[in-house]
């Protein structure tokens, strides 16, 4: 009876202990984990004073594993680190209480065993709901990143027809003014019958479409001012 005493209080403190590490892996912030971790330690500890007369060395194996664990919570930095470790213990602690209810004839442990059962298998429902949404809101952030790359590849190609349309209206205002100034040249040069050579465009072709803004207007700029040094230096012959 006095063996069996001493069972019980075991079996009491493991169930303590499990309660208190599951209470510590559902815990949100790593000093609720260590809290529940180390009251989980305490029942632990309380139960080996005891178990060791109840002639149950599987629980006691799974007791003494459960304690080297939880040993190693306080030292973890960080709230997954001590989760990995709370975990274990869980499942050690669950077994300890499981090989109690097989040394002893009480019914107590089995029957909250059973509901821990249950509260897991609903934990289990909950993390596969939980990993559900994780996999639709990945699949949103993929659909996200394929629209966001679709716009940037709008936005570059608006850019681009921007440019070009820039570069043909710059072309056009210079050939303009190129022509403009060459007219202008002759009816001058005209003017003074001196038979001078008629001043015409450069023949020198160039792609503007391969050419930069600024490289089209150094074109552009180099080829007004040799129209003007052609025309000035007709003048200059027309003098003499």
């Amino acid at each position: 009876m006095h063996a069996q005493s001493k069972c019980d209080n075991a079996n009491a403190y493991l169930v303590s202990a499990y309660s208190h590490a599951k209470s510590s892996y559902d815990a949100n912030n790593i000093s609720h984990l260590k809290y529940s971790a180390h009251r989980s330690l305490e029942s632990i500890n309380l139960a080996k004073k005891t178990l060791e007369d109840c002639n149950c060395s599987k629980a006691l194996e799974q007791t003494n594993k459960a304690l080297e664990v939880l040993a190693k919570v306080d030292d973890q930095p960080t709230y997954e680190d001590g989760r990995y470790f709370v975990k274990r213990a869980k499942e050690f602690c669950k077994q300890s209480v499981i090989e109690m209810d097989k040394c002893a004839t009480s019914s107590y442990s089995m029957q909250n065993i059973e509901a821990e059962y249950v509260a897991d298998a609903t934990d289990t429902n909950d993390l596969a709901s939980l990993k559900n949404e994780q996999a639709a809101l990945l699949a949103q952030q993929e659909a996200l990143k394929r629209k966001e790359a679709e716009i940037k590849r709008q936005l570059a190609e608006q850019k681009e027809k921007k440019l070009l349309l820039e570069k043909q209206q710059l072309v056009v205002s210079y050939e303009k003014m190129i022509d403009l100034n060459i007219k202008t040249y002759n009816e001058t040069l005209k003017s003074c019958n001196c038979g001078h050579q008629t001043i015409v465009k450069s023949s020198n072709s160039v792609n503007t479409s391969d050419l930069s803004t600024e490289a089209l207007k150094t074109h552009y700029t180099n080829q007004l001012k040799s129209l003007a040094s052609k025309y000035l230096a007709e003048l200059d012959s027309c003098k003499l």
